[in-house]
Order: structure tokens, then sequence, then C-alpha cells
């Protein structure tokens, strides 16, 4: 959970939001997510595995394995059966940490590898995980966005994935909290406040509008993780 402002549109007002947003004209897409089988796997050779083991353990090490296999296996199937077997994977494997329990800080976005490692995160490692896995499978980015919501059950702010085939669809949204994929019209316990991905930021506005933006905090984090990743850079948890 992490703290941001709330919005006053609801799920059924944003589908014109995301026509809009379809239509921006993106920004440069960021290098470093331009290969993501080349970051996300082929950058675990040898040398990569031994430090992630010694960091992690042999546990760790396992998951990361499964985590491969579900990757490589699962590249040829249609969106749906990757959004849920990618999404029942973290909801099934890993466990939700505070940042200040976890990272000892307050606002800590990890890797995929940190995340899997250290087999605990919260919303946002849950949301950043499944992005990048489902990117790393080939799934075409324009039809996912992380989205800040408020779950309005918790009062708190949240991040979710969400996926749309078509920009005029309404989205599937991919959770840690509850663990089926359900349409965002299903989610009265979600307020939606701004998504992202690798070509930009938008705001969703009243009457469901879509602004576009940049040069917001949680693009440095995203900038950062980006960097991290590729890099092959990882840390212990707590």
């Amino acid at each position: 959970m992490v703290k941001t402002p709330i919005s006053d549109v609801d799920w059924q007002a944003m589908l014109p939001w995301f026509r809009r947003a379809a239509l921006v004209v993106s920004i440069a897409t960021l290098a470093a997510i331009a290969a993501p089988d080349k970051q996300l796997l082929d950058l675990l050779d040898v040398e990569f595995h031994e430090q992630f083991t010694r960091v992690y353990g042999e546990k760790a090490h396992k998951r990361l394995q499964r985590w491969k296999r579900l990757i490589r296996d699962n590249k040829d199937q249609d969106d749906w059966v990757k959004l849920r077997k990618v999404n029942h994977f973290f909801n099934s494997s890993m466990r939700f940490v505070s940042d200040e329990q976890h990272w000892q800080q307050n606002d800590y976005w990890a890797t995929p590898i940190e995340f899997i490692g250290s087999r605990g995160g919260d919303c946002e490692d849950f949301s950043l995980a499944k992005y990048f896995t489902l990117k790393a499978m080939g799934m075409d980015v324009d039809k996912l966005r992380l989205m800040y919501v408020r779950a309005l059950n918790y009062d708190e702010a949240h991040m979710v994935l969400i996926y749309s085939e078509r920009p005029a669809d309404v989205p599937l949204v991919l959770d840690n909290l509850v663990a089926e994929i359900r349409p965002a019209t299903q989610r009265k316990d979600l307020k939606p406040i701004y998504s992202f991905n690798g070509d930009g930021l938008w705001l969703a506005k009243a009457r469901g509008l879509g602004k576009k933006m940049r040069e917001k905090g949680s693009v440095a984090q995203w900038d950062d993780v980006i960097g991290r990743i590729e890099r092959g850079e990882f840390k212990q948890a707590n």
C-alpha cells in the first residue's frame, strides 16, 4: 500500500479514458525494457544463478526455476491463459509484506528477481512482477497498465495490474487482494487514480478523461526498477 491522491472517477466512467489513452502519442519507450526476454531470462547465466542462490538460498532458486519454466512453457498460449497462470503463480507463491518490514524503506519497488528471491513484497511488487512476466511471455504491453487505485475496503492506496485486449474493453484486474481475475466493473471496492507502463503515465481525471503525464515520483521509481533489472542487481530482504 502507498500514499497517493484520491480520484473521484469510477470504473465505468474510466472507459472513455481508456479509449483516449490508447490514442495518445507515447513518449519514447524506455530502452531498458525493449528486450524483456534478454533482461529477465538471458541474463540469468550460471554466475547469476550462483550469486542468487548465495543471497536467497536453495528454495528461492527452485522458485526462480519454476518462474523461468512458467515463462518458457507458456509463450505460445493465448492471453487469457497467460493472465491466469501468471496471476496464480504470484498470488499462490508469494506473501504480502510491507516495505518497512521487508526492505526497511518507506517505498521500495522490488524487481521480479528480488520479489521471487525474497518470497515477499507489497502490492507494487506483485503488480510489477506480473507485468514483467507477461511482457517476457511476449504479451503486447499496450494491453497492460499498472494502475494505482484506492482500495475502499482498506481505505488505502493500492496498485493492481489491468489488462484490456482492446481500448474500448472493460479492463480485467489482476490483484493480490482478490485471487480471481475479474472485470473492473465487478471491482466496486477499487477506485482508480492513475495508470502507467513503459510508454508513459496517465492520470485518471473526472469524467474519465486521461491526461498524459511525466515527471512524477512514481515514474522515477519506475525508471529505477527498470535500471536494476537491466543491470541484474538485487539485494537481500530483512
